[in-house]
């Protein structure tokens, strides 16, 4: 688990650019499911029912790790059975992996996707799933700054 998604996915403010340049959503979905494929290999033996998403249509599958570098920051992984879904993975990856715990466990994840337009885009179960992933991710970190020592 050494290999972070940030040296497989464009930068969020990338994501952004490309949102705004592809003009129709037929383009934008397409976009979504090549992040997906850019997602590192997740191994079969990650995929258990610790690491699954609840609340999720599809089949969801969400880890974080610590960086070994700098003390307090997350990197995530995820993965999952539909391709419009790994895309999203791929979207929530890059907005929150490499970031503070502190900072993940605060942040407004439906805000990040009001900001693509995805809202009214998305089915109601596919939303509901997103925000069940946005949720995992928050609570991940949070047990993250509650098991952090003191300093």
């Amino acid at each position: 688990m050494t290999e972070t998604i940030e040296a497989n996915l464009p930068s969020l403010e990338e994501v952004f650019e490309s949102f705004e340049f592809l003009d129709d959503w037929e383009e934008r979905y397409r976009y979504i499911i090549d992040l997906g494929r850019q997602l590192p290999a997740f191994e079969d033996t990650l995929k258990t029912p610790e690491h699954k998403v609840e609340g999720c249509v599809s089949q969801v599958w969400l880890i974080a790790y610590p960086d070994r570098e700098e003390a307090g920051c997350l990197h995530f992984r995820g993965d999952s059975d539909a391709h419009i879904v790994r895309g999203l993975i791929a979207i929530l990856l890059t907005a929150f992996s490499g970031k503070q715990a502190e900072e993940i466990a605060a942040a407004d994840g439906r805000a990040l996707f009001d900001k693509l337009g995805l809202g009214g885009h998305l089915s109601p179960s596919r939303s509901n799933g997103l925000f069940s992933m946005v949720q995992r991710i928050r609570t991940l970190a949070a047990a993250h700054v509650a098991e952090a020592p003191a300093s």
